[in-house]
């Protein structure tokens, strides 16, 4: 598998002579695991927040889309941004405006507060998360650069896994009477005391000569990505009115133009959003789809299972949160020695992650009128499955891609994670919540696209290049 260009490292440590260091990653991982861990972390608190600010179904699947969708909409963006005004800047800005969002998420007093708190947090994670894949590809090369790319991979899926867990422990301790606000209110120390570190643990990388923002090409990725869920999330609740058609049409002429727009300012030497260059290299165009095909099966499997086992079983957050750690083992195990098997077997690796996940979801069906102990072993299998896509996920779409374009391409694979998980959270959603039966018969029926989505990423792992 090819490397990605990057200047002259020390042989020895693996890292360049501008300063990289396990602290710089423990740092930069920091900032991915607590902006992954708010998106999943407020699963475990939905009924908790439906009963204190009487949020309806549509709010509440605003609260987990809207935070997805602003980030979605933004990486692309916020890596440009990286790479003009500095990828440490932009990191350290980013996590400055989390932490506030979030103290603003805790303080919340209405349904649409909350929501709008959460679309800023959405926005300050899209203006993080490149820079971390950004200063990883720049920063480290060899041996110690693959092991930072699968401790990036581990810390995106613990975020989310382990955000069940987190987030129930804190709701039931109820720290100083704030309930499920402490899941929103614990960010503030955490962010402050990492930002206090980034000057002195994250290197500066040189910016990218002449690059500037596409403004124009921002503001219609942004109206297309918007134009595309909006409808997915209301049309359901208001009887799919034309509107909602009509919104789902704009979004493939607005997306559309996007592209065409990108590509003719490439050729007429301009600084695209997107550099159309990236998509020639297979491995990158090929993952980037996988990425966002696979992460409609993420969000959207953690937010309709918390809802089943606190509202179907009658599980409290902190139990609820409990069970989520059978996943959580299951992800760690295969995390770990995913980078061993994807040396082996390239990129059948994914192939096997997706078929394990689905194996998972079909154990879940035959267990869901048993006890709540025959739940575990599909969980296992699930969490898994995820460890095996996630883990080498971004060095296998990431390889071969040059330096200069390190940002772009960092919010392009970003950017379709987060968009799959907000769409998938948007179209299980119609599924589950069409079912008129009981919320068992809903997760169940849920399962069905889930298991749909693995299918199709072990089908496009086919079509990646050989590792």
């Amino acid at each position: 598998m090819s490397q990605t260009a990057i200047p002259a490292a020390d042989a020895r440590s693996g890292t360049r002579p501008d300063g990289a260091s396990t602290g710089t990653l423990l740092v930069l991982l920091t900032g991915v695991f607590i902006t992954t861990l708010d998106f999943f972390i407020v699963n475990v608190a939905i009924p908790d927040i439906q009963r204190e600010l009487g949020a309806r179904a549509t709010a509440i699947q605003w609260v987990v889309a809207g935070f997805g969708l602003a980030l979605g909409g933004g990486l692309i963006t916020g890596g440009r941004l990286g790479d003009l005004l500095g990828r440490r800047r932009m990191y350290a800005l980013g996590l400055a405006l989390f932490t506030a969002a979030s103290l603003a998420c805790g303080l919340a007093p209405t349904p649409g507060t909350l929501i709008a708190a959460r679309v800023v947090q959405g926005i300050a994670a899209a203006l993080l998360m490149p820079q971390v894949l950004g200063i990883i590809n720049g920063a480290f090369t060899g041996e110690r650069r693959a092991r930072a790319f699968t401790a990036y991979g581990l810390a995106l899926g613990l975020g989310g896994v382990f955000g069940q867990l987190i987030g129930g422990a804190l709701i039931e301790a109820d720290l100083f009477g704030t309930g499920w606000r402490s899941i929103f209110l614990i960010n503030v120390p955490v962010g402050a005391v990492t930002l206090a570190l980034v000057r002195r643990t994250v290197p500066a990388q040189p910016r990218t000569a002449g690059t500037r923002l596409d403004v124009t090409g921002t503001v219609v990725v942004t109206l297309g990505l918007v134009a595309l869920v909006l409808p997915l999330i209301e049309g359901r609740r208001l009887g799919w009115p034309a509107w909602t058609w009509e919104s789902l049409a704009a979004s493939a002429v607005l997306l559309a133009g996007f592209a065409a727009y990108q590509h003719r300012l490439g050729r007429r030497g301009g600084a695209p959003l997107v550099e159309p260059g990236l998509f020639r290299e297979r491995s990158f165009r090929v993952g980037s789809g996988l990425a966002l095909v696979y992460t409609l099966a993420m969000a959207s499997f953690f937010l309709y299972l918390a809802l089943y086992l606190q509202q179907g079983r009658g599980l409290s957050a902190l139990e609820s949160g409990l069970l989520f750690a059978a996943l959580g083992a299951g992800y760690f195990a295969a995390s770990t020695r995913a980078t061993a098997i994807a040396a082996r077997i390239g990129r059948q690796v994914l192939a096997l992650g997706a078929a394990v996940q689905a194996t998972g979801c079909v154990l879940l069906t035959t267990a869901l009128g048993h006890g709540i102990a025959w739940l575990i072993p599909g969980l296992a299998l699930v969490g898994a499955g995820m460890g095996f896509v996630l883990a080498p996920l971004s060095a296998l779409v990431l390889a071969g891609v040059a330096d200069r374009h390190a940002g772009s391409a960092a919010g392009v694979l970003s950017t379709a994670q987060q968009v799959g998980n907000a769409l998938g959270v948007a179209l299980v959603g119609i599924v589950f919540y069409g079912v008129t039966g009981g919320v068992s018969d809903a997760f169940e029926a849920s399962l069905l696209p889930v298991m749909a989505f693995c299918g199709a990423t072990a089908i496009l792992a086919q079509v990646l290049p050989r590792g």
